[in-house]
């Protein structure tokens, strides 16, 4: 959990400091990714300067199947 705040205050005074995700390259937002405690990954966006996470998972999993928590 400490890693996951750490990350919200890096994200919070840099917005964009995570990579453009391409898992989701086909959407109309742009979201980002921040990897967390190198297990977990972040994926959010960025809309009238709130940050909005979008999901959490853990990264040892396919990527493609978590895709879809994503709306």
């Amino acid at each position: 959990m400490q890693k996951v705040k750490e990350s919200e205050r890096l994200m919070k005074s840099h917005p964009d400091i995570g990579a453009i995700d391409p898992l989701f390259a086909d959407r109309p937002k742009t979201y980002r990714s921040i990897i967390v405690g190198g297990l977990s990954k972040m994926v959010y966006f960025v809309e009238d300067d709130i940050i909005y996470i979008a999901a959490f998972w853990d990264c040892r999993r396919e990527p493609e199947g978590q895709t879809e928590k994503v709306k």
